[in-house]
């Protein structure tokens, strides 16, 4: 049973960490490699927490307590004592192996080492270690204090009695589960990727505005539109995670980066943080679009690449109110909404997750309105197809090919929640 924790790296996701960690009753060490990092994590905690105090929602005592449980160092071998070490240092590879390697010789034999990497291979960062079995995935979201969600990724060396331990610790943090399979971009990052990427094809193509297409996902329940949530993660960060999983599945069309996102890096025009993105910002608050002084684009079109008719259908079965009468703008919400759903049905038949465990990721990771499989169940799987074959006909694009998986459950009459069977039937053998 795991009681001490030892986080690697103070910055805002380890410091995070240590503090879920501390809330749930563990002891907690914190480390980075200066002492001013770990105060400031250790700050960073403890206004976290006087927020909540602040707020009525916790006593001083408990605050206190919370903080007691952590301490903080500078020398990397006091993380010896720890049951689980969770590594949240910079995305380098080589930088984790490097520390993995050294932590298998310090740590004790029956010690779990978890890294906290968003997309780079654990099998690899396994591999540096000389107990590889012992080294495991446990990815949570940022600000790990307030997202539900941590992934659990097995690497190939990754031992069965390792993951449900982590697992395990995640549920007593407060966190909801899954497990992902060691492949680019595990679940959310891999899942999520046309929500951007389809918008930026919608408006690199001149069917709409960067404005449209947010303002019809809106409609369509998601919180924030492609562009504005771009700007607001970070333009570059965003065209990295695309490229980092784009590269490592050896050119998927799928996962192609769009050029757009490319000439704006290379611009410095990054979203909220440069002040410029796909919008203009002042003082914090969002303006007049930006975009369309950045970028040479088609003159916009009136043009639609499914018929009416399905895309009629789909936003009725979808329980979307889009708003607008234009053709063209409820599309929109067809495209991307269909590419989510394929691009789940692809990480379902790859192995990379559950029906289940996709649809809670994509919930409580990147708070989509519903689980793309569950919305695809509701809107009729025949009806997304027809939706991707149409696109396929339309725009001849490889990135529009049905999910295998999509495309034999439609062969096979299990078409969604209208006939009872779909992708979350019980008599769908592994579909749950």
């Amino acid at each position: 049973m795991v009681q001490r924790v030892a986080v690697l790296g103070a910055g805002t996701m380890g410091a995070g960490i240590a503090q879920v960690a501390a809330q749930a009753g563990m002891d907690v060490l914190m480390y980075d490699v200066k002492p001013e990092l770990v105060e400031r994590g250790l700050q960073g905690i403890r206004q976290a927490l006087d927020g909540r105090v602040q707020r009525g929602k916790m006593e001083p005592a408990e605050m206190e307590a919370i903080v007691g449980r952590i301490k903080t160092g500078t020398e990397r071998d006091r993380l010896a004592d720890a049951d689980l070490v969770i590594e949240a240092a910079p995305e380098d590879l080589t930088v984790k192996r490097e520390i993995f390697s050294a932590l298998s010789e310090m740590m004790r034999p029956e010690a779990v080492l978890a890294t906290n990497t968003s997309s780079l291979s654990v099998t690899s960062i396994a591999s540096a270690a000389k107990n590889p079995e012992r080294v495991v995935g446990m990815h949570f979201f940022n600000p790990a204090p307030v997202m539900a969600l941590v992934e659990i990724v097995a690497a190939a060396q990754t031992s069965a009695d390792v993951v449900e331990e982590v697992r395990e610790v995640a549920l007593a943090m407060g966190k909801t589960p899954v497990r992902a399979a060691d492949t680019p971009g595990f679940i959310v990052n891999r899942v999520a990727r046309p929500f951007y990427g389809e918008a930026l094809q919608i408006v690199g193509e001149g069917t709409a505005t960067v404005p449209q297409v947010d303002e019809a996902m809106r409609a369509a329940g998601f919180r924030m539109g492609p562009f504005a949530l771009m700007d607001l993660i970070g333009i570059d960060i965003n065209f990295a995670v695309t490229r980092s999983v784009y590269d490592a599945f050896f050119g998927e069309p799928r996962y192609r980066p769009h050029l757009i996102q490319n000439r704006m890096v290379d611009a410095g025009t990054l979203g909220r943080k440069t002040g410029r993105g796909f919008y203009r910002y002042e003082d914090g608050e969002r303006r007049e679009v930006a975009f369309a002084q950045m970028i040479n684009l088609p003159e916009r079109r009136s043009v639609t690449f499914v018929p009416e008719h399905i895309t009629n259908a789909f936003i009725a079965n979808a329980g979307v109110e889009a708003t607008g009468t234009d053709p063209a703008t409820r599309e929109i919400i067809v495209r991307i909404l269909t590419m989510i759903m394929n691009e789940a049905a692809w990480a379902v038949g790859d192995g990379v997750a559950s029906v289940r465990d996709v649809d809670i990721a994509m919930k409580l990771g990147t708070n989509y309105p519903k689980g793309p499989l569950k919305w695809a169940d509701e809107i009729g799987l025949e009806m997304v197809h027809s939706v991707l074959k149409s696109l396929m006909a339309s725009l001849g694009d490889q990135r529009y090919r049905p999910a295998p998986l999509l495309w034999q459950l439609v062969r096979s009459g299990a078409t969604g929640d209208a006939v009872g069977e779909g992708f979350h039937s019980p008599g769908e053998k592994g579909m749950v």
